[in-house]
């Protein structure tokens, strides 16, 4: 999965989602707005992210990855995110 300049394993990305995802609270007013979430202070976090972590868009970059990997959009290569397509 790309985003710009930076490009991803498919796996590593669907972790990061599993991990965007299970960070959200039932109580509304818990939640944090995904637009302001990094996953950066997570210990499951794929180390490929780590050098995302130290940019300043980190939090948008994590959340444009999260959507790319959405009902498996990349796996049948709807998302213009996804490269290497089978």
């Amino acid at each position: 999965v790309q985003d710009g300049d930076l490009k991803f394993p498919l796996e590593s990305v669907k972790k990061l989602k599993e991990l965007m995802d299970g960070n959200r609270h039932i109580n509304p007013r818990m939640m944090v707005p995904m637009a302001s979430y990094s996953p950066c202070h997570e210990k499951h976090l794929p180390e490929e992210f780590q050098p995302v972590c130290k940019r300043e868009d980190a939090p948008m970059i994590f959340r444009r990855l999260s959507l790319a990997a959405e009902d498996d959009l990349c796996e049948i290569c709807a998302n213009a995110a996804c490269a290497g397509c089978f």
